[in-house]
């Protein structure tokens, strides 16, 4: 009765001593960097970087393959301490952007061609003539933006059209990506005031379907006093580098298209 035992107990501490041999000679070396890097990250997993989840762009970015700064939602701080971790200079920059909907036609606003009883989702809603809204570059507002937003950061309107908070905003583009309008835009968060429209129709088109469309009539380029007001395909743009904030263009804009941070969520 000894030996079985004996014999059983040499064979366990023979296959213990293995084991333990074999996870120390085929144990897979983690780069310290990774692990630091990913630490530093948010750990949203959201993409943004353009690779599957963080520790894929910690892996990335610890070999040199993409920049310090891809982390969108971790922004100049996380940026700052991927350089110190992997020792490399970070040239900050003093930009960033939010996202925003580029559009202020909701249902009191913007005509509807038909009514809409299909999937809540703007994507399906694309499949029947391009939408329900008569203005075709209009937002559709049935939340797909909202339901994949990983910060939190959308919300829903009474009006129909989603709001954005700034402030809970991390710049990942997930609903720039997934916006089958391309209504969604990043704005350069030093710039109060936006042109909230989308649309590339003529005015006279404009004005038959939304109320408060950007129709192209220029004067709010007239009167930039810094030129920062430029009219391409009937929509107005403000370039964020150039506009000094004075607000002369959202005064005297006819469709009152044009907002202030201020205003973001009237409509």
């Amino acid at each position: 009765m000894i030996g079985p035992v004996l014999g059983l107990g040499a064979l366990g501490l023979f296959f213990g001593f293995a084991l333990a041999f074999a996870s120390q000679k085929f144990a897979a070396e983690t780069d310290p960097k990774v692990e630091a890097i990913t630490e530093s990250l948010p750990g949203a997993n959201c993409g943004a970087c353009g690779y599957p989840g963080c520790s894929a762009f910690a892996e990335a970015v610890a070999k040199g393959e993409t920049s310090v700064d891809g982390c969108t939602p971790g922004g100049k701080t996380t940026a700052q301490e991927i350089a110190e971790i992997l020792g490399v200079s970070h040239d900050e920059s003093e930009e960033s952007y939010v996202a925003e909907v580029a559009c202020l036609g909701g249902r009191d606003h913007c005509k509807e061609q038909f009514d809409y009883d299909g999937v809540q989702d703007c994507r399906a809603a694309m499949m029947y003539s391009n939408g329900f809204k008569a203005c075709e570059y209009g937002c559709l507002g049935l939340g797909t933006c909202e339901e994949v937003c990983p910060f939190d950061a959308i919300e829903m309107q009474d009006n129909g059209i989603p709001y954005i908070d700034p402030e809970k905003c991390k710049g990942c583009n997930k609903c720039v990506n997934i916006c089958p309008k391309q209504v969604i835009r990043m704005i350069n968060t030093k710039t109060e005031h936006h042109v909230r429209c989308n649309s590339l129709d003529k005015g006279k088109v404009v004005k038959k379907v939304c109320e408060v469309g950007c129709i192209g009539c220029g004067i709010c380029a007239k009167l930039c006093p810094v030129d920062a007001i430029t009219i391409e395909n009937n929509l107005a743009s403000i370039d964020s580098h150039e506009c000094i904030n004075c607000g002369k263009c959202k005064e005297k804009c006819p469709q009152d298209c044009i907002t202030s941070d201020l205003e973001y969520t009237t409509n």
